[in-house]
């Protein structure tokens, strides 16, 4: 997604896709959107009692947007999980490429076994916008189809469409949520040093109290800022709770952003497969 793990918004310069047939998806880039104004702390602070934990949150969120302004293309090795229609899902495991401009992105299913092998390429402007689906097993041997970036089968087993995956959309959706809550103030923010898969970071957590002050992507989210690259490196969803069960919510969506690398010169070719 996302919000602190909303992915429900974007920016320019990026965009969004998604596939079925099993495993597939995530979020990326969108409209280049101002950045988020660091007045008015969003708890109740004032000037003479110095920065809010939003204000201290928009700052770190800023500034990896400005980082990100400077990423081209970039590899990872990307894990999610994501709840649908009441049933979370077996954990997926995908090599993930994506290019910036035209936005582009590539995805090469690893896990679970039932999909091991579909691959999912999409390139901006090409193929009347469809995306190209080498699915996994026997279907395989059709080899590569043309999907609709909205086909029913694609939300089967994905949350998002592949438009909506990557670090771009989930950073500029983030920014979009938090304006809006900043200004709304009834959002608690907390911020806490964490270790994500050995990197140490930012853990940044939304929480949403009142369901019906706004259309909130959820009841808790979770932001992980990478502090050495200052890029995300993970985020998570928790739906509001239910009557009689644990009080932090179920998990709705998560995605982990492994082994990133920058700006590692993704040419064409890295996007050709199926066209």
């Amino acid at each position: 997604m996302p919000q602190a793990g909303c992915l429900a918004a974007q920016s320019r310069g990026y965009r969004r896709p998604n596939w079925s047939g099993g495993a597939m998806l995530l979020l990326v880039p969108v409209l280049a959107m101002p950045l988020v104004g660091l007045a008015n702390p969003l708890t109740g602070g004032t000037a003479a009692q110095g920065p809010s934990p939003f204000d201290n949150a928009i700052v770190l969120l800023n500034d990896a947007r400005v980082r990100f302004t400077a990423v081209r293309d970039y590899q990872c090795r990307l894990v999610k999980r994501e709840r649908i229609n009441g049933t979370l899902l077996p954990e997926s495991v995908m090599a993930m490429k994506v290019r910036n401009q035209p936005y582009s992105v590539y995805l090469y299913c690893e896990k679970p076994e039932s999909e091991r092998g579909m691959e999912v390429c999409y390139v901006e402007g090409r193929n009347r916008g469809m995306m190209r689906v080498h699915p996994a097993r026997i279907l395989g041997l059709l080899g590569f189809w043309s999907v609709d970036l909205r086909d029913p089968r694609v939300f089967r087993t994905n949350r998002h469409c592949i438009t909506e995956a990557g670090l771009g959309y989930l950073l500029e959706g983030t920014a979009r949520y938090w304006d809006m809550e900043r200004r709304l103030n009834k959002t608690l923010v907390h911020i806490a040093d964490e270790d994500l898969n050995g990197r140490a970071c930012h853990r940044i957590e939304t929480v949403h109290p009142d369901r019906t002050a706004a259309n909130f992507y959820g009841y808790r989210c979770v932001l992980w800022l990478d502090k050495l690259t200052r890029l995300p490196a993970g985020a998570e969803t928790y739906d509001w709770p239910r009557p009689g069960s644990a009080g932090d919510g179920e998990l709705l969506e998560s995605y982990r952003f492994e082994n990133l690398q920058c700006n590692v010169g993704l040419d064409e070719h890295a996007f050709s497969r199926g066209f």
